[in-house]
C-alpha cells in the first residue's frame, strides 16, 4: 500500500546521484571511506546516527527527507489508503483489515486530516468485529484519535469534524449523556457558524472576486440543503405517531427533494431519508405507503450500487461550483464504504423488524431479491 517508512538507503543513492557526487566525493566530506557509502546504497550496512545531520545539509534536506518519512499524507494519498483499507475490510478477516489500519495510524499518527478519515474508518466497519468487546475496544481507539486531533490540531475545519465524529462514536457506545455533552457548546454559536458562508462570499464580491463568491455562495445553499432534509430524518422519528404532523413532514421534505433533484444529487442522503420514511409509515399500519417509500430508497441506492456511479458527492448543472469545495475533502467525491459493504447494509435493514408484515407481499420480495443479490444494478 505504501513504501517502507524509512528508505535512506534507496535515498542516499538517488540524492546522490541527482547531485552527480560520486560516492567518493560523498565519502570525503563525511570523513568515511567509500566502501563505507557502498555499504549504504546497498543496504548492507547503515550510516551512524550522528552523520545524520550532516547528510540531509550536504544534500539540503531534512531529516525526514532524508529518511523517507512522511509526517502527513496529501488528499490524494489519504484517498487511496483509505479505499484500499475499505476494500480490506470487505474481503479480508476483520482482524488482519484492522492490523494494517493500525499500522497506518501508527505511521501517520501527526497527519491529523488523516487520523480524522481513520475515525470514520472504523465508525463505518467496527460492527464487522467479531465480538461485543472488540467493537468496543475498536470503537474506542476511534474516539482516542478524535481526542488526539483536538488536543494537538490548529485547524478549525479538523477539529470541527474530530467533534462530530466524537459525539457519533459516543452514541454507538451507548454514551448519549457523553454526545450532548460534546455538542452542546457547538450548536450554542450555530447562528454564527451558520453565517460563515455568506459572509465570506459577501466578503469576496466586495473584493471583486466573483467567481470565489459563487464557490462559497453555493456551498452554503448545498449544506443548508442537506441539513434540511437530515433534520426531516430526526423529526420524523420524533414525531412519526403524530398523522397529521408526519404528514406535513414528509411533504414538505419531498417538495425540497424534488426542487433540488435530490436522489441524484446526493443518492446516499435522499437513501437514509426514504428508509426513514419507509420505517415511519410501517409503524403507523401504512404498508402501501412504507413500500412506496422502499422503493425511492432503492431508487437512489441503486445509484450507489451500479458498476459505473457516479461520485459518492458531487454538483449538477445546478450546484455547478461546489466540485472545488468537495475536493478539499480528505476523501473528496469517494464513497466512505465499499459497495459490498453498502449492499451487506442493505439487507440487514430490510430485515428491521417493522418491515415484518411486508415480507409476505410479492412486491416487497422482489424489491429485496434485487437489493441484495450481487450485481443486480451492474449494468443499469
Amino acid at each position: 500500500m505504501m513504501a517502507d517508512i524509512f528508505n535512506l538507503w534507496a535515498n542516499i543513492a538517488r540524492l546522490r546521484r541527482e547531485r552527480k557526487i560520486t560516492q567518493e566525493e560523498l565519502a570525503d566530506f563525511l570523513g568515511v571511506t567509500k566502501a563505507a557509502v557502498s555499504k549504504w546504497e546497498n543496504r548492507q550496512t547503515t550510516p551512524d546516527i550522528l552523520l545524520l545531520p550532516q547528510l540531509a545539509s550536504f544534500f539540503e534536506v531534512t531529516i525526514d527527507e532524508l529518511m523517507g518519512y512522511e509526517a502527513c499524507l496529501s488528499g490524494e494519498q489519504i484517498r487511496r489508503c483509505y479505499k484500499d483499507l475499505c476494500d480490506d475490510f470487505a474481503r479480508l478477516p476483520f482482524s488482519r483489515a484492522m492490523e494494517k489500519a493500525r499500522s497506518l495510524v501508527h505511521r501517520y499518527y501527526s497527519c491529523y486530516p488523516f487520523l480524522t478519515q481513520m475515525c470514520t474508518l472504523y465508525l463505518n466497519h467496527y460492527m464487522l468485529a467479531g465480538d461485543e468487546e472488540e467493537k468496543r475496544r475498536v470503537l474506542g481507539e476511534a474516539a482516542g484519535l478524535c481526542d488526539r486531533v483536538l488536543q494537538n490540531c490548529r485547524d478549525v475545519g479538523i477539529c470541527s469534524e474530530a467533534v462530530v465524529l466524537k459525539a457519533l462514536l459516543a452514541l454507538q457506545q451507548g454514551k448519549a449523556p457523553e454526545a450532548i455533552e460534546i455538542l452542546e457548546p457547538a450548536l450554542r454559536n450555530r447562528h454564527i457558524d451558520g453565517q460563515r458562508g455568506n459572509v465570506l462570499a459577501q466578503a469576496y464580491r466586495m473584493t471583486g472576486e466573483e467567481d470565489k463568491a459563487r464557490v462559497f455562495a453555493q456551498t452554503q445553499q448545498f449544506l443548508d440543503l442537506l441539513g434540511l432534509v437530515g433534520e426531516a430524518i430526526q423529526l420524523l422519528a420524533l414525531y412519526g405517531a403524530e398523522p397529521d404532523r408526519r404528514r406535513e413532514i414528509m411533504a414538505r421534505s419531498q417538495a425540497v427533494i424534488e426542487a433540488f433533484e435530490m436522489e441524484r444529487l446526493v443518492p446516499h442522503f435522499t437513501a437514509q431519508y426514504y428508509y426513514q420514511a419507509a420505517l415511519t409509515h410501517a409503524a403507523a399500519g401504512e404498508k402501501e405507503k412504507a413500500l412506496g417509500m422502499l422503493e425511492c430508497f432503492e431508487r437512489c441506492t441503486s445509484l450507489l450500487l451500479r458498476g459505473e456511479e457516479e461520485p459518492i458527492l458531487h454538483g449538477d448543472g445546478y450546484f455547478d461550483r461546489i466540485g472545488e469545495w468537495i475536493e478539499q475533502f480528505p476523501l473528496g467525491s469517494m464513497a466512505p464504504r465499499d459497495r459490498a459493504f453498502i449492499r451487506q447494509n442493505v439487507e440487514g435493514a430490510l430485515n428491521h423488524p417493522d418491515f415484518g408484515d411486508l415480507k409476505e407481499w410479492g412486491t416487497f420480495q422482489a424489491l429485496y431479491r434485487r437489493m441484495t443479490e450481487g450485481g443486480a444494478y451492474a449494468d443499469n
